[in-house]
């Protein structure tokens, strides 16, 4: 990619803005001035393979290296799907050994690692292991990230870690039994979009504002076309 590219690359991902929960933020990730992406999670390299890779390379890479990259996304999506069908996954394993053909084409040799040619088992693990999510790391890598951060005597991890998930199980355990206190089981939600008086708004849809707030004064025309499509 020329220099021009990974700016237009790279500035798409730092205006990037997903769904809560979707991913981190990626943006953080982005550094426009020496043109690189650090820090990334696992998570958001498969969220970046899968959904964003065919939207943020369209303009700034060769059509051939696009196409290539929509297919592998597309695979991904297929193979990580909530329900898998068999013959789906016949044409996925064929498939991919023609996507695999044609990155050759382009990609220098020392580009196919053993983690590229991967690719080709995947379809077939499938078909004996079922659905992908049902097995992959990324809940016990959070759970991981939980643990390590019960360490505090760095020359004892394996002792701080036991010591901080026992007190986390007795402040829960002691939790169920206090009233007026906010505790996990009471604590609200980090996007909380319970609307108050919800019967004084014309529409019914939940939600908060996140930015500046602003009133509207709905002329009689205007009021009638809401009123039409409500």
């Amino acid at each position: 990619m020329s220099t021009q590219e990974k700016d237009l690359f790279l500035t798409v991902l730092k205006n990037l803005k997903v769904p809560d929960g979707y991913s981190s933020n990626i943006s953080r990730c982005v550094n426009l001035k020496e043109r690189k992406l650090s820090n990334l999670k696992s998570h958001d390299c498969h969220i970046l393979m899968q959904d964003i890779f065919p939207l943020a390379l369209r303009s700034s890479t060769p059509k051939q290296v696009f196409a290539i990259v929509s297919q592998l996304s597309s695979f991904f999506k297929a193979l990580c799907s909530k329900v898998l069908d068999p013959k789906e996954l016949d044409q996925l394993e064929s498939k991919i050994a023609l996507t695999l053909c044609n990155m050759e084409k382009i990609f220098p040799p020392g580009f196919f690692t053993i983690m590229v040619h991967l690719l080709i088992h995947l379809a077939a693990e499938a078909k004996l292991g079922g659905p992908v999510h049902y097995r992959w790391m990324y809940p016990i890598e959070r759970f991981l990230m939980r643990l390590k951060d019960y360490v505090r005597n760095r020359a004892y991890p394996e002792g701080s870690i036991a010591e901080g998930y026992i007190a986390e199980e007795c402040l829960t355990f002691c939790s169920r039994y206090l009233e007026g206190v906010e505790t996990v089981f009471n604590r609200p939600q980090r996007n909380c979009d319970i609307i108050e008086n919800a019967d004084v708004y014309k529409f019914s849809s939940g939600g908060r504002v996140l930015e500046k707030v602003e009133s509207v004064v709905l002329d009689q025309k205007s009021l009638a076309q809401v009123s039409t499509v409500n």
